[in-house]
C-alpha cells in the first residue's frame, strides 16, 4: 500500500522499514565521541600552552578545535538523537559531521607537532573511524532510496560534487607537482614547520576520490549515490565553514603568514555559501517516514 505525499510529490510505503535500526554499536561510539572530540576541542582551543609549533599552525588548530565545538559536536549529537527517531535527512547529518571529525582528528594529529593532547586526538581519531566503520553496514541503503523524490535533481547536485573534486584536486596538484619535481621538495612547508601535507595526503588518497565517486553514483541515482552525496554534502559544509575559521584565527595569530588570510577565509565562507545551495536541494527532496510527515504536516 503507498500514500502519496502532495506537498513533496513524493510516494513512500505505508509498512517502511527504518533506515538503520534505532540502537546499536554505531550509536554508542558516535556518543563517546562526541565526549572525547568535546575534550580534545576544548583543551585545543582554551588551553593555553597545549599545543606546539609555528603561531599560524597554532592559530589553524585553535579555529578548527571552535567550529568542532560550536557546529560539529551539536550537528552529531542531534542528528543521532533524530535518526534514533526515524529521521533519514539526519541519517546523512551523522555521516557527514562525523566524516568531518575524523577528517580534523587527522589533522589535529599530523597538522601540529606531538603535543600533550596526542592521545586525545588519536582517541577522536580512532572513535570516528570506527563510528563510520559500524554505522555504514547498518544502513539499509535500499529503503534510503525509496525515501528520496523522484523530483531530486540528482544530476545536478552529482556534476557540482564532481567539479568540486576536480577544481580542488586541481588546485592541490598545482603546488604538490612543482614541489616534488624541486631541488627541496619541503620548502613550501617551511614555514608551518610540517614535513609533508596531511591536508594533500588525505584529500588527494582518499576524501577527493570518495567525493568524486560520490558524485558518479549519484548521477546513476544509486543507493551507494544518495549515501555519500548526502555525506559529503554535509562534510563540504562544515569543512568549508572550519577552514574560513580557521583561516581567521591563523591570519591573527601570525598576520606576516602566507598559509593564512583575510581572502582565504571570506573564499571559504563563500563555499560554504555555495554549498548549502545543493545541501538544500538534496535535503529538500529527502522525505521523512510518512508516519512523521503526517505528524509534522
Amino acid at each position: 500500500m503507498t500514500s502519496v505525499l502532495p506537498d513533496r510529490g513524493t510516494v513512500a510505503t505505508a509498512g517502511h522499514r527504518p533506515v538503520i535500526p534505532p540502537r546499536g554499536a554505531a550509536y554508542l561510539l558516535s556518543g563517546v565521541l562526541a565526549v572525547v572530540a568535546a575534550a580534545a576541542a576544548a583543551s585545543t582551543f582554551f588551553a593555553d600552552g597545549m599545543l606546539t609549533g609555528p603561531a599560524v599552525a597554532v592559530g589553524n588548530a585553535r579555529g578548527t578545535a571552535l567550529v568542532v565545538l560550536v557546529l560539529g559536536l551539536p550537528a552529531l549529537i542531534g542528528s543521532v538523537a533524530l535518526t534514533a527517531r526515524g529521521s533519514t535527512r539526519a541519517l546523512f547529518v551523522w555521516l557527514g559531521t562525523t566524516a568531518y571529525l575524523l577528517y580534523n582528528a587527522i589533522m589535529f594529529l599530523f597538522a601540529t607537532p606531538f603535543n600533550h593532547l596526542f592521545l586525545l586526538y588519536v582517541a577522536m581519531l580512532s572513535l570516528a573511524i570506527w563510528a563510520v566503520v559500524f554505522l555504514v553496514p547498518a544502513v539499509d541503503r535500499d529503503e534510503v532510496a525509496t525515501r528520496v523524490s523522484p523530483r531530486l535533481p540528482a544530476r545536478g547536485i552529482a556534476g557540482y560534487l564532481l567539479t568540486i573534486a576536480g577544481l580542488n584536486t586541481l588546485v592541490w596538484l598545482r603546488t604538490a607537482v612543482p614541489a616534488s619535481l624541486s631541488d627541496e621538495p619541503t620548502s613550501f612547508l617551511e614555514e608551518i614547520g610540517l614535513t609533508t601535507s596531511p591536508t594533500f595526503v588525505q584529500d588527494l588518497a582518499f576524501w577527493l576520490p570518495l567525493t568524486a565517486l560520490g558524485g558518479v553514483l549519484l548521477w546513476r541515482r544509486a543507493g551507494w549515490g544518495y549515501m555519500l552525496g548526502g555525506t559529503m554534502l554535509t562534510y563540504g559544509v562544515l569543512e568549508a565553514v572550519g577552514v574560513a575559521v580557521d583561516q581567521w584565527f591563523g591570519y591573527h595569530a601570525d598576520p606576516t603568514t602566507s598559509y593564512a588570510s583575510r581572502g582565504g577565509m571570506w573564499l571559504f565562507i563563500g563555499l560554504a555559501v555555495v554549498g548549502l545551495v545543493p545541501a538544500y536541494l538534496f535535503f529538500r527532496d529527502v522525505v521523512r517516514p510518512i508516519g512523521e510527515e503526517i505528524r509534522h504536516g
